[in-house]
């Protein structure tokens, strides 16, 4: 922060539509599966949440589904020397973001939680072991660099991340100074509407799921 003054810009977190496996409660990292119907209209929908926002960054998650919602949201630059129309956000740049990519679940992707819970009682991806994936720290660790990373450009104006539930659970309780595990207090629905900001310097959680879920 430049002087110690907080950014002036907001963080907007963007989960991906409904995919099947979202819908089934499968966990779904590395695995590349598209938007179901509802999925896709729950992502177009977002171009009027988001109509007139300017933004200075757009940054997803490498996951097609992902890259498919923010083409819906209308979250992609205008083309050289046209103007964003009306009812869609108007965007400056737009990256992939490796570290924004889901929790990597290991041998339990694909798997739902009751399944998981049949070998390991009482089970939580936030507390339990992930054999072959990440742990809350090391995901925790990807969340502090993808806020690293955005903290500069939010004294450029606002800034948007579309990505998923579980990297966005830990990011917002990093954003807030807690310990990725308390990531497990909120819940990031799919097409909702985040947004992350500060009161004074103090970093705060503005909204929580809005939008068309």
């Amino acid at each position: 922060m430049s002087g110690g003054a907080a950014p002036l810009g907001v963080l907007t977190l963007i989960r991906h539509g409904e995919t099947a496996w979202s819908r089934s409660g499968r966990h779904t990292g590395r695995t590349d599966i598209p938007l179901t119907a509802d999925g896709e209209r729950q992502a177009a929908q977002l171009r009027a949440v988001l109509a007139n926002r300017r933004f200075v960054l757009v940054a997803t998650s490498p996951r097609l589904r992902a890259a498919r919602t923010a083409d819906l949201a209308g979250l992609a630059p205008a083309d050289a020397g046209s103007a964003p129309g009306a009812a869609q956000p108007a965007v400056l740049e737009r990256e992939v973001w490796p570290d924004l990519a889901e929790w990597d679940y290991g041998d339990l992707e694909g798997e739902t939680t009751p399944d998981i819970r049949r070998q390991r009682p009482g089970w939580t991806v936030f507390t339990g072991d992930v054999p072959g994936g990440e742990s809350a720290e090391q995901i925790g660790r990807r969340a502090d660099l993808v806020l690293g990373r955005v903290r500069p450009r939010l004294e450029q104006g606002d800034v948007v991340l579309v990505g998923h539930s579980h990297m966005f659970r830990v990011l917002i309780a990093r954003w807030l100074g807690l310990p990725p595990t308390a990531g497990a207090g909120f819940v990031v629905l799919p097409s909702a509407v985040s947004e992350l900001g500060y009161e004074r310097e103090t970093p705060v959680l503005h909204r929580l799921n809005t939008g068309p879920i």
